[in-house]
């Protein structure tokens, strides 16, 4: 398929390596997906689900000790820890091929070695980034079929060059103790041995389009976030676009699929999803930010997913979707929890095991059927909120950045920053309190700057540093906003709706970044005017909208305390701009002085 002679030396050297019994290129048709497929369920790698009721649908189950993300064993990789610094675990180059090396050993015997060309962003875009993944899973090719743009013409684009990623992944033996997730950014290199988890083993998603491509970035100058973009239209038919970032459990992929409240519907308001997990940003010729989605899929978690929360995802994964560890019933039907319709009578959990309402553990547990990190591979143009510029080479304009966590009784439901070192001060010090029905330590904080704690893949204090000096480049950059949908009053219950009703801080978002909304100047920022705010037919009193902006400078100033023991592991390398948004902070909340503006 190739005349590249860098390419063809490197799959050589790696099946020398990994001993595969046979080489198959996937080309992007139609029918050698359809081949795939067919040997996938023949195999028992995948079952096919009832076309009926899931037309071109899969199941998929993956080892019971291989369900998530590895973070323990996943490797920066570079000449010199400083370099990976203090939040990536690192290991030496040298050290790790050498070691990955004895499991890659012979591990495709009997199996083939799939060469998947793929393209992260639409062919020709100046954002795009081409890669190569090596693998013995058909899943993998599959979902990475969904994922990615891949096939013969991304060779083509190619060409003779040698500037691609190079992604090499077996199972092996699917031992934990065997498992590494290995990224040398100096190398544009990333191997993966051991997992067939989607998040250890689609190579193009965090591995490349987040950890390489950050590494990758700072070089190039131009960033690499894991942010959702979503347009905003209006009754003018203006569109808006946004990106923003949010930790786990946060509700990421339910905004950027948001349906309007019948309010906002009814005035003619639209939303438009351009992408839910990760965005390029790039310097337009026009001074603004601009912004594209690498993917060309969706790679969503099951549970929780349903009419009320998603009703856009509902319809996305209709059709032509693979689900990873949900539910399967013996009809091939499919259910997982907190989603659509009762339970199954009976079915097979994700385990294998079979399964039936009300089944315990032996300290009175419920055993859910569906793995709680169980998971959907779907097109993103089945979703009928899909931008039509999505796959636009040029991306899309930002009109703000948005950042956001779960806190709940600190942060307010809005604000914007002062400035853009402000706006990255925020991004820096995001964090969520993890529940005590998930995590053991209810109230816990666990900081994620800009979302990108366990994605970043160098030194975090050069990630800010990068950032600070990134902004200053912008000719007219994007306003930076921070939103918590989760405050609680006392009784600890969430005193904001959520879900659809999210367009409403992110209309003012857009009104206050084009200077048409009021607002009122706090310690820690901007905060919506008194009624600017649209709550129209939104059952909401005065006290709690009190409550969602209060600000306490006791609690504030507890934060502080927080954000410098987190800052405090980057040592010197953390940058200035930082240190000067920290004392700016504290000198305002110890001033309090709250103005308007």
């Amino acid at each position: 398929m190739t005349q590249n002679r860098a390419l063809q030396q490197w799959v050589s050297e790696m099946a020398q390596l990994c001993q595969p019994e046979r080489i198959v290129w996937i080309d992007g048709t139609a029918e050698q997906k359809k081949v795939l497929e067919e040997e996938a369920v023949a195999s028992g790698e995948m079952i096919r689900l009832d076309e009926q009721k899931w037309p071109g649908c899969f199941y998929h189950r993956t080892a019971t000790n291989d369900v998530a993300r590895t973070e323990q064993l996943t490797y920066i990789c570079t000449s010199k820890k400083e370099d990976a610094g203090p939040t990536n675990n690192w290991m030496k180059p040298a050290e790790a091929y050498r070691q990955a090396a004895l499991y890659f050993r012979g591990a495709m015997k009997g199996r083939t070695m799939y060469v998947i060309p793929f393209s992260m962003g639409p062919l020709g875009s100046p954002f795009s980034k081409i890669g190569i993944e090596l693998t013995d899973s058909i899943y993998v090719v599959l979902n990475m079929l969904i994922m990615t743009r891949a096939g013969r013409e991304i060779l083509e684009q190619l060409g003779e060059s040698d500037n691609f990623t190079r992604g090499l992944h077996s199972k092996a033996d699917l031992d934990p103790n065997r498992r590494l997730i290995l990224h040398f950014p100096e190398d544009n290199t990333i191997w993966s041995v051991g997992s067939g988890y989607g998040g250890n083993v689609l190579l193009g998603k965090k591995c490349l389009s987040l950890r390489i491509a950050s590494w990758l970035s700072r070089r190039e100058g131009w960033l690499a976030e894991h942010m959702l973009i979503m347009g905003i239209e209006d009754p003018t038919g203006k569109i808006d676009y946004i990106a923003a970032a949010f930790p786990s459990a946060c509700g990421k992929t339910n905004l950027a699929m948001l349906i309007p409240p019948e309010h906002f519907r009814a005035q003619g308001y639209k939303v438009w999803t351009v992408g839910d997990d990760i965005a390029w940003l790039r310097i337009g010729e026009d001074g603004r930010l601009w912004a594209i989605n690498p993917e060309t899929g969706f790679f969503g978690v099951a549970p929780g997913t349903n009419a009320q929360s998603n009703p856009n995802a509902l319809a996305t994964i209709r059709r032509n979707t693979i689900f990873t560890n949900v539910l399967l019933t013996e009809d091939g039907d499919i259910w997982w929890e907190d989603g659509e319709g009762e339970p199954p009578a009976s079915g097979i959990a994700w385990d294998g095991r079979p399964w039936k309402p009300g089944l315990t553990d032996d300290s009175g547990r419920p055993i859910p059927g569906a793995h709680p990190n169980s998971r959907f591979t779907a097109p993103i143009v089945q979703c009928p909120s899909v931008s039509p510029e999505w796959d636009n080479p040029r991306g899309v304009p930002l009109t703000a950045i948005v950042f956001g966590g779960r806190r709940s009784r600190l942060a307010p439901l809005v604000y914007e920053t002062f400035s853009w070192q402000h706006g990255v001060y925020v991004g820096a010090t995001m964090a969520s309190e993890i529940t005590a029905a998930q995590y053991g330590k209810q109230g816990q904080v666990r900081r994620d700057p800009m979302a990108m704690l366990p994605f970043c893949g160098y030194n975090m204090a050069d990630y800010f540093h990068h950032w600070l000096n990134f902004g200053k480049k912008i000719e007219k950059p994007p306003k930076i906003f921070h939103v918590n949908w989760f405050r609680k009053n006392e009784a600890g219950d969430f005193i904001w709706p959520g879900f659809g009703e999210n367009l409403r801080v992110l209309n003012w978002i857009i009104r206050r970044a084009h200077n048409q909304a009021g607002a009122v100047r706090t310690p820690i920022g901007f905060v919506p005017a008194e009624g600017e705010l649209d709550l129209t037919n939104l059952e909401i009193s005065g006290e709690t909208i009190e409550q969602l902006f209060a600000i306490d400078p006791k609690d504030w100033q507890k934060e502080l305390a927080g954000h410098s023991s987190f800052f405090a592991q980057f040592g010197d390398r953390l940058p200035q701009g930082i240190r000067d948004e920290y004392h700016a902070l504290k000198e305002r909340l110890a001033l309090e002085r709250i103005g308007t503006k």
